[in-house]
């Protein structure tokens, strides 16, 4: 059950997280400075500035600067989704691997965003280039699981904002200031991601069996179909128009129809057309094939066609360099017949 994987969702929303603070500036005396960003505990850095005397010193600039810290993990039931319902996307890498998941699991992550300063106009100046972007949340846009591509919008909500002077003693006494901006990232968790070009079906057979015995019935007929790609992924212009066409047109010219082929189809823009027969450049058409709108098209408009060149995949046979492209999520035809 427990196989190891990692996909370090959680290390790139606290990334994430840290990068929306990462370039405040404030304004001094006419001068800009960049407010020092860390990773850390508030506790931290008030015992640092507290226990070491020489941040007193001219030379050492250690206020104003902010930290952030990782405080805590819940899981958030109202962004449940189904638990058994999978989706799967091409491998990053080399773009033919098809991987699946599980859906993922929603999970809040709380966050603390403290400032430190010495002059309340620094609190100030830095505090206010915050919050106008939080009303209430911010949406980071993170790259959560590498190899299926999975990139989502995590809102970032601001859920207080509180202040202390830490004042106390003589007038030799380092005076703090310090602001607490609590946030809740509502991230993903996502499990391992496997293979799944295997489960993908790209060829279905029905066979057509008659008789009452069911025991001995005979096979009559087989029907089998295979997935035919609706665009060519491969972007294969074949030829152009040699005249313009109207959008009832059934007999179109092209320059040179060498390339294509009847009974297979091609495409003008973004309308899908059948090729019935040919003779020299001329082509009789099907016109808006496939749910596509037939449309007037001017005469040098490319003509591609699908690549019909024969590849062979694992389980279903050959099939044409265009079908075996056809990506998850895209509609797709059928090529078939008895067998």
């Amino acid at each position: 059950m427990f196989e190891y994987f990692y996909n370090e969702i959680l290390r790139r929303t606290i990334i994430g997280f840290g990068t929306l603070f990462n370039s405040v500036e404030i304004q001094q005396e006419g001068s800009a400075i960049r407010v020092p960003l860390a990773y850390g505990p508030t506790q931290k850095f008030l015992a640092r500035i507290e226990q070491s005397p020489d941040l007193n010193k001219p030379m050492a600039i250690t206020l104003p600067r902010m930290s952030f810290e990782f405080t805590g993990l819940t899981y958030d039931p109202s962004r449940k989704v189904s638990t058994t319902q999978t989706f799967v996307s091409k491998d990053k890498n080399d773009g033919t691997e098809t991987k699946k998941t599980f859906m993922p699991v929603p999970y809040n992550m709380q966050f603390e965003l403290s400032i430190f300063t010495k002059l309340n106009d620094d609190a100030l100046q830095i505090v206010e280039q915050i919050l106008p972007y939080f009303q209430p949340s911010y949406n980071l846009s993170i790259e959560l699981v590498d190899e299926i591509r999975e990139k989502r919008d995590i809102p970032i909500v601001l859920e207080s904002v509180t202040m202390q002077d830490d004042y106390e003693g003589d007038f030799s006494t380092r005076r703090v200031l310090y602001y607490t901006l609590r946030f809740t990232a509502k991230t993903y968790l996502f499990g391992p991601t496997k293979s799944a070009s295997k489960d993908i079906i790209k060829r279905a057979t029905v066979s057509y069996l008659t008789g009452t015995d069911t025991s001995n019935t005979r096979r009559e007929v087989t029907y089998s179909a295979t997935a035919r790609a609706l665009k060519s992924y491969v972007d294969n212009v074949v030829t152009t128009l040699a005249t313009d066409i109207t959008a009832t047109a059934k007999t179109i010219e092209v320059a040179d129809a060498t390339g294509i082929k009847a009974d297979k189809y091609i495409f003008i823009g973004d309308e899908e057309l059948y090729v019935r027969s040919k003779t020299g450049n001329k082509l009789t058409v099907d016109r808006g094939r496939d749910n596509t709108k037939a449309e007037k098209h001017v005469a040098g408009s490319d003509v591609k066609g699908i690549d019909y060149t024969e590849t062979t995949l694992p389980n279903v046979g050959t099939i044409g360099v265009d079908s075996a492209l056809i990506e998850d999520g895209d509609n797709f035809g059928f090529d078939g017949g008895f067998i």
